[in-house]
């Protein structure tokens, strides 16, 4: 692997722990399709406690891939995944460079 591959690899390592979470994949999913959601909404969709989706929503937010924003007495989750994308698009074009590369050596 090249090393600019690796570098991805270790930049985008906390937003992918997040995503190997089946919770935190319907959570982000259900932000994706709405504009936004609070911890009770979320929760009564859910089959987990409201404790259990702040946390996943605390740790989602911690690796930046969700953004919040408060109005009044409640917060409102949604979906911030520009820059996990841009991520994963560079590790995409980094991978099929090396893939290229490795084909070309051969």
């Amino acid at each position: 692997m090249a090393e600019r591959t690796l570098e991805i690899f270790k930049e985008g390592a906390p937003i992918f722990t997040m995503l190997q979470d089946e919770n935190r994949q319907q959570i982000l999913v259900m932000l994706c399709k709405t504009d936004h959601m609070t911890v009770n909404q979320i929760t009564d969709r859910l089959s987990l406690s409201r404790p259990a989706v702040s946390h996943h929503l605390k740790l989602m937010r911690d690796a930046g891939i969700l953004s919040v924003s408060q109005t009044g007495t409640e917060r409102y989750y949604s979906a911030h995944m520009g820059n996990a994308l841009d991520l994963l698009k560079e590790l995409t074009s980094s991978l099929e460079a090396d893939i290229a590369s490795k084909a070309g050596t051969e």
